[in-house]
């Protein structure tokens, strides 16, 4: 449908449901989702017109001087809240952030990643993109301490939250989200829940949505979901693991390779593959965007990247590539293992297809696969072989960051220069110490 006819479709729907309240959803540049609501005869003219709000409470958007934002609401991402009352129903869209003048506001996590998939989409690709979310089910906001003693894929009468991940599927199903399977993932009341591919802005905003629905659905059972990292010293940790692949506009899969015969990817796939390699120490401030997150990838357990590595089915390599199964060309793409649930799905879209066109677009060579005996070598082994070492912490990241005319061009000075200055102020308040202080920044709000 086009535009009006998704609007169109809303309004009627709006009326026929009885809905009587419409929340507008949005992410500050830090991810964080937002909402306010308005009433049904409201809508229409938001469609139009845009909402109105005050965009200097918004952390990360404007000064108090610049304080008014218009958000308008984009009619695809309508969905009617399945936990809310049917009489007087509630629903939700996402929404587009735009200056009063009507242009789009730079800050917006939503537009960036928009801004690089029309870049792509006028190289002739579009971006589809699938995730496995990782995260840990806890008695409450201020006590990481699992609550059943299950691992990987254990069926067990003691996995507690067999139950929650069977409620928090059908709830992402009645919003339309597409959830390939749950799982009990590694760690002690970790759980692992992976949604089908689609188009990068729509997998964006399923991933915002899924993260909700987790912390809600955990809520209603009074337990607390943690998307942090890496919680809980010494056990598994938590990835938000990103499968991409480039079509074209006819529906083939570029990355797909008929004359590769072990790792059936195309030149195409191998240069996007080479750039975000190229540029994996800028990115990973936006992948690994919180102290935490470096406890993870620090930690050497085996299934990590700590360097700019590739791999066929490799769990330690920065890329995996998963194996190739005949007649399915449709599915063949790369893992991205390396960005943390703590990430903006949208900028984190956004920097690594920008990273991926500018190794296209330069043509650049995929360095050779890592083994899994040259990654048991460790990151200063690989180092020495030619393959950069991630950074170890927000600090040493946000160096690589600041300095990257690359990031500053893909997510825009206005985000950019945001992200830095916040990132750099909570690295100024991390102490060694950090147990109380990651339970008091990250834990509560993960």
């Amino acid at each position: 449908m086009d535009q009006q006819q998704n609007i169109d479709f809303v309004l009627r729907t709006v009326e026929e449901r009885g809905i009587r309240f419409v929340h507008l959803w949005f992410t500050d540049v830090l991810g964080r989702l937002k909402s306010f609501a308005i009433s049904p005869e409201d809508l229409e003219v938001a469609f139009e017109e845009g909402v109105g709000f005050d965009g200097s409470a918004i952390e990360g958007f404007t000064a108090p001087e610049e304080a008014d934002m218009l958000a308008f609401p984009d009619p695809s991402t309508f969905q009617v809240l399945p936990w809310r009352p049917s009489h007087d129903g509630v629903a939700r869209v996402f929404c587009d952030i735009r200056k009063p003048d009507r242009t789009y506001f730079e800050g917006d996590p939503r537009e960036c990643l928009r801004r690089m998939f029309r870049k792509a989409e006028s190289s002739g690709y579009i971006m589809n993109v699938g995730t496995e979310l990782e995260y840990y089910y806890f008695p409450d906001d201020h006590t990481p301490v699992p609550m059943d003693e299950v691992g990987y894929f254990d069926l067990m009468p003691s996995d507690s939250a067999r139950d929650l991940r069977r409620d928090t599927v059908l709830t992402l199903e009645k919003m339309s989200i597409p959830v390939e399977y749950t799982f009990h993932s590694s760690g002690k009341s970790q759980h692992g829940i992976s949604l089908r591919h689609a188009e990068a802005l729509t997998t964006s905003d399923a991933i915002m949505t899924a993260k909700y629905i987790i912390k809600l659905e955990a809520y209603a059972s009074d337990i607390h979901a943690s998307f942090m990292p890496k919680p809980i010293a010494g056990a598994p940790s938590s990835a938000m693991f990103l499968h991409q692949s480039l079509f074209d506009r006819q529906g083939n899969n570029v990355f797909w390779g008929e004359d590769d015969n072990t790792y059936h990817l195309s030149n195409l796939a191998k240069h996007y593959m080479a750039g975000i390699l190229a540029h994996a120490q800028e990115i990973s401030a936006i992948t690994n965007p919180t102290v935490n997150s470096y406890k993870r990838l620090t930690t050497g357990e085996g299934n990590t990247p700590e360097s700019a590595t590739w791999g066929l089915r490799n769990r330690s390599a920065m890329i995996r590539v998963p194996i190739y199964k005949p007649g399915k060309q449709l599915s063949t793409r790369i893992e991205l293992r390396s960005p943390d649930p703590m990430s903006n799905p949208y900028l984190v879209n956004a920097v690594t297809l920008a990273a991926g066109l500018d190794g296209i677009e330069r043509k650049l060579e995929l360095p050779p696969e890592a083994t899994a005996e040259m990654l048991n070598q460790g990151p200063e082994a690989l180092a020495a072989t030619g393959y950069a070492p991630l950074p170890r912490s927000l600090d040493e990241a946000l160096d690589y960051f600041e300095d990257s005319q690359f990031m500053k061009d893909a997510l825009g000075e206005h985000i950019h220069s945001f992200f830095l200055k916040k990132k750099r102020a909570e690295w100024a308040k991390f102490t060694s110490t950090v147990t109380e202080w990651e339970i008091k920044h990250y834990f509560a709000n993960s």
